[in-house]
């Protein structure tokens, strides 16, 4: 299936795994429109980026609005962004737990709603994937992040209950679960520590994750698929 021309939304994508999933995308011949609070202009013409918390319904507004003005459609929605804080349970504040809904839960509600209703009106199906975290299948002693499985986990139930509720109108809705992945918010020192957390015994790489989406982008007869890219922690120790 050709990529040229389609038009991607990525969350979260001015580093880590959203922007290599910008750079990917660009790659394989999609047109793209890159939002997050802190990311600069693009001097690639096929790269139109947004500033802005993706939390707030403005700013979905403003993401959906620069893809039909800039590129004329939409085609596919990566739901990247996320805020994670490791905590034990009780130690999280109010202000941890409002910032992590407000950027996980409000940030997929605001932007995908509008998508989904952007591909319906186009009438010729799409894709909408959400980046979420193999914890919710395998919580981890050493990892304590209720917040995390609370979001992402939603996340990935609701994955399940919108690719149905489209599924025949052409709109696919799918996830992809990874484990740790080498990325900078991992200090180097904590990387023999946290590749022992998979029975692959390392961690995963931002390549392994952009490959995942765009595999899940281009695969028709996939949708309300939970794709683990963990090294095997979902399946067990």
């Amino acid at each position: 299936m050709s990529t040229t021309g389609k038009v991607a939304i990525v969350t979260g994508a001015s580093q880590g795994i959203g922007a290599a999933t910008v750079a990917g995308l660009i790659a394989q011949g999609y047109r793209v429109v890159a939002t997050s609070r802190t990311i600069q202009p693009s001097q690639n013409p096929n790269v139109a980026t947004v500033a802005g918390d993706i939390g707030s319904h403005e700013t979905a507004e403003r993401v959906v609005a620069t893809a039909l003005e800039r590129f004329g459609r939409i085609d596919s929605l990566v739901n990247n962004a996320g805020i994670f804080i490791a905590k034990p349970y009780t130690d999280y504040t109010d202000e941890d737990y409002a910032r992590v809904l407000s950027t996980n839960l409000n940030g997929f509600h605001h932007i995908t709603r509008l998508v989904i209703a952007q591909l319906l009106k186009q009438g010729n199906g799409g894709h909408v994937v959400q980046v979420t975290t193999s914890l919710v299948d395998h919580a981890n002693s050493g990892v304590p992040s209720v917040l995390a499985s609370l979001t992402k986990g939603g996340l990935n139930a609701a994955t399940k209950s919108l690719a149905i509720e489209f599924a025949s109108r052409g709109v696919r809705v799918n996830a992809v679960s990874p484990g740790i992945i080498k990325t900078p918010m991992h200090d180097p020192s904590t990387h023999e520590w946290l590749g022992k957390q998979h029975p692959v015994g390392r961690m995963g790489e931002m390549a392994d994750i952009v490959n995942a989406i765009l595999y899940l982008d281009n695969a028709p007869f996939v949708t309300g698929e939970i794709l683990h890219v963990d090294g095997g922690q979902s399946a067990g120790h």
